[in-house]
């Protein structure tokens, strides 16, 4: 079964109180404001995003913006600075410091992430898809940004999100439940996190999920219960949050995606969680990945 939809504000990287209003770029009442707009650029200072008049932006880098919607009923804008520019000499100078998108989601406010994570998402689509598909001409840009139409054959491309199932195992037949964590070679030592994987075209959530479990770490999965969901900006996916109950604990990494797992009690999660855990790290606060861990550690799920 799938449970009841719900979004946990505690997990970064929503729109951050953006409203969708990029449909009214067309309308003349927000092309005579547009001068006035705030943009927003991913630097911080002091904890948060800088925020500039779009003039100001667009001196810095030109045709490099896209618009991103509504916030307190004004025009939000970002842009994207390419080559040598350096905020902290020239034209951008005192305004703040560049940082990677991770680190962002650490220091930002909720808010501040979750616009600075759709700006990211649209840049890296635009990066990705300057030629169209269909006829391999360059596109041009439309629709403030969320569109490309190709003048040479009319087809219009969006952006593209790529859904992922990320669930947390979780075994209920021995003396106590336990939940099953994984880990992959490539990240920091002792880091273990959630399972997680790409869904393929055809499937359901649960068969994704299942699919997923039983690849990576040999388990049967029974039942799935939906948490919440992320976006994750690297580059465009939406992470899709489950706790998968599953027949038995006789789990195998599979050495490819895992190199290894570990089964936690609910103390021990909770022992994770608060970093006193001999051996195992949490995911970063950021992750959907310890939301589930957190929810399961309080006896839910």
């Amino acid at each position: 079964m799938l449970a009841g939809l719900r979004k946990l504000s505690a997990v970064s990287w929503g729109k951050g109180g953006l409203s969708l209003g990029r449909l009214s770029l067309r309308r003349p009442p927000l092309r005579r404001v547009v001068e006035a707009a705030l943009i927003l650029l991913l630097l911080v200072q002091a904890g948060r995003l800088v925020w500039l008049s779009l003039g100001h932006a667009r001196d810095l880098a030109r045709d490099r913006d896209v618009f991103l919607g509504l916030w307190k009923g004004a025009p939000v804008f970002a842009a994207e600075f390419e080559g040598s520019i350096d905020p902290t000499s020239g034209p951008a100078g005192g305004l703040g410091r560049f940082v990677e998108m991770r680190e962002a989601a650490v220091v930002l406010p909720e808010a501040d992430a979750g616009i600075a994570a759709t700006a990211k998402s649209l840049f890296d689509w635009r990066r990705r898809h300057g030629f169209c598909a269909a006829c391999g001409k360059a596109t041009d840009q439309a629709s403030g940004g969320w569109k490309r139409v190709c003048p040479a054959c009319g087809t219009e491309h969006f952006p593209r999100v790529d859904p992922v199932v990320i669930m947390l195992p979780v075994y209920k037949g021995g003396a106590e439940p336990r939940c099953l964590l994984g880990r992959q070679a490539a990240w920091p030592a002792g880091r273990m996190s959630a399972l997680a994987g790409f869904m393929e075209p055809g499937e359901a959530i649960e068969e994704a999920c299942a699919r997923e479990v039983m690849e990576e770490a040999g388990l049967t999965v029974s039942d799935v219960a939906y948490h919440s969901s992320q976006p994750w900006p690297f580059p465009a996916q939406l992470m899709i949050g489950l706790i998968a109950e599953v027949t038995t604990d006789e789990a195998a990494p599979d050495q490819t995606e895992l190199e290894a797992v570990a089964w936690l009690t609910r103390a021990e999660a909770r022992a994770v969680l608060d970093e006193t855990h001999p051996t195992i790290h949490a995911p970063p606060p950021y992750a959907i990945a310890r939301r589930l861990l957190e929810t399961w550690a309080r006896g839910e799920g």
